[in-house]
């Protein structure tokens, strides 16, 4: 399953790409911008989505190029780069 049709299948569990948002805390528009070409669901939306689905949809499977495993042992998905904090703090 690609993570279009991963975000397509949670769509379509939830109700609407309007529900879907709602639960989200994010507007209809962006949901649908995450099914733009180059684009993605943000990272952080992953958990949510997982457990809206009741593990239907898995956050592997909207966001494979983030190491899920890492995330559920040690908190807040990262995806490359450094964090606001680690640029604060000059490291």
């Amino acid at each position: 399953m690609t993570p279009e049709e991963a975000l397509d299948k949670a769509t379509s569990i939830v109700g609407t790409l309007q529900l879907l948002a709602e639960k989200l805390d994010v507007t209809k528009g962006a949901v649908g911008q995450w099914k733009l070409p180059g684009r993605r669901v943000p990272a952080e939306h992953c958990p949510a989505i997982e457990r809206l689905t009741n593990g239907q949809v898995r956050c592997e499977q909207l966001r494979p190029d983030v190491d899920w495993q890492t995330v559920r042992m040690n908190g807040s998905p990262r995806t490359g780069g450094r964090r606001s904090s680690d640029r604060s703090s000059g490291k």
